[in-house]
């Protein structure tokens, strides 16, 4: 679905990615891990053309993202993304969230209701709940709320930027398994952003090791483990595997 092709990007005198190839295939779910300040994010920036690259152009279905804002907004809207936090406007309640771009594209009532609807036993979420605004949900009901938002015109992709990173063990574990059972059902193409070795392992097919703006790896968690590229890989598993929390034999 997504192929960059000698793809850089630069903040000032900070190289966020050096000149990067990649592709990642259609109808699966793509990881990018890596420790903090890796590149991820910037990747995902650029895929969704928030950012543009410096060098190099990012292809959709085998073509360059466009330029024109019309047409990259057209774009999007086949792109379904969702951040940290879950991003939620606070002055509009949980359906307002869900179904804004449904008004925005002026879909009829009955339309936006059979969606919402499909995206509410989707995710599992409580319909009451829908009235709510941000501040009076849970964490993890927020984050399904942007993840219908995500969904809510039935876009190809998913680009997902560390959707669970700051909830609690607990609710981030139940959220994992429904998410798996998500991806599995709709089987979407799927970019999802974290720095969980064991998040990657359990969601994603194929992972995208990276590290300072470069790709170490890419692969299955098996090929991660059993065949490293280089030695950080090995170093970056094994500091994952012996974190506190984790127990020395994870």
């Amino acid at each position: 679905m997504y192929a960059l092709q000698d793809v850089s990007k630069r903040f000032g005198t900070t190289q966020a990615l050096h000149s990067l190839n990649l592709t990642l295939p259609t109808g699966r779910t793509t990881v990018l891990l890596g420790p903090s300040g890796c590149g991820k994010s910037t990747l995902v920036r650029l895929l969704n053309g928030l950012l543009h690259a410096d060098t190099g152009q990012v292809l959709y279905a085998g073509k360059p993202l466009p330029t024109d804002a019309k047409a990259l907004l057209s774009l999007r809207h086949r792109v379904g993304y969702a951040l940290q936090g879950g991003g939620l406007f606070p002055h509009l309640t949980g359906e307002e969230n869900v179904t804004l771009m449904a008004q925005h594209l002026r879909w009829s009532a009955a339309r936006t209701r059979e969606r919402r609807d499909v995206l509410v036993e989707l995710t599992r979420f409580p319909a009451e709940a829908l009235a709510r605004y941000p501040a009076q949900l849970s964490g993890g009901q927020r984050q399904r709320v942007a993840l219908m938002r995500a969904l809510m015109l039935d876009p190809e992709v998913l680009l997902l930027d560390e959707p669970l990173g700051a909830l609690d063990p607990l609710v981030r574990h139940e959220l994992q398994a429904d998410l798996r059972a998500i991806f599995a059902r709709l089987r979407k193409t799927v970019v999802l952003v974290t720095h969980d070795l064991a998040e990657a392992g359990f969601l994603g097919d194929d992972i995208v090791l990276m590290r300072e703006g470069r790709v170490v790896q890419q692969g299955s968690l098996v090929d991660l483990e059993t065949r490293p590229a280089d030695p950080f890989v090995t170093r970056f598993i094994q500091a994952q595997r012996l974190a506190p929390g984790n127990g020395a034999s994870a």
